[in-house]
């Protein structure tokens, strides 16, 4: 499977981005997904997961509220719609296949395509 994110940008406090992560090779509908970030000097986080078809969402505390997690199954598609944004969501955002373990580890997920690069100006 490879993984592409896509759809940041630069974007004014309050705006809002609707990231896509589209799988390529290989089909992602029977695997749950998940978006995570990495600012600079910081580590990789959790963001947000979908369970495979849809049924089950979980959200960083520090984005819940704010962000939707949702996905296509026919497109091999995940969405991830970021409203409200602010300067602390700028980061490279990484979608990722879980394979097992905690949605909210990493180390849970593998095929991290090349992340999108948000950028949250004050």
């Amino acid at each position: 499977v490879q993984l592409q994110a896509s759809g940041g940008g630069l974007v004014q406090a309050g705006g809002s981005l609707r990231l896509s992560c589209t799988a390529s090779r290989r089909t992602i509908s029977n695997n749950d997904m998940g978006w995570f970030r990495q600012a600079p000097g910081k580590e990789r986080e959790f963001v947000a997961s979908i369970s495979w078809r849809g049924e089950y969402v979980n959200y960083a505390d520090s984005v819940k509220g704010r962000v939707t997690i949702s996905r296509d199954n026919a497109k091999s598609t995940v969405y991830l719609q970021m409203n409200s944004l602010k300067p602390e969501d700028t980061a490279v955002y990484y979608c990722a296949q879980r394979i097992s373990g905690s949605v909210y580890s990493e180390r849970s997920y593998r095929y991290w395509g090349r992340g999108t690069q948000v950028t949250v100006s004050s």
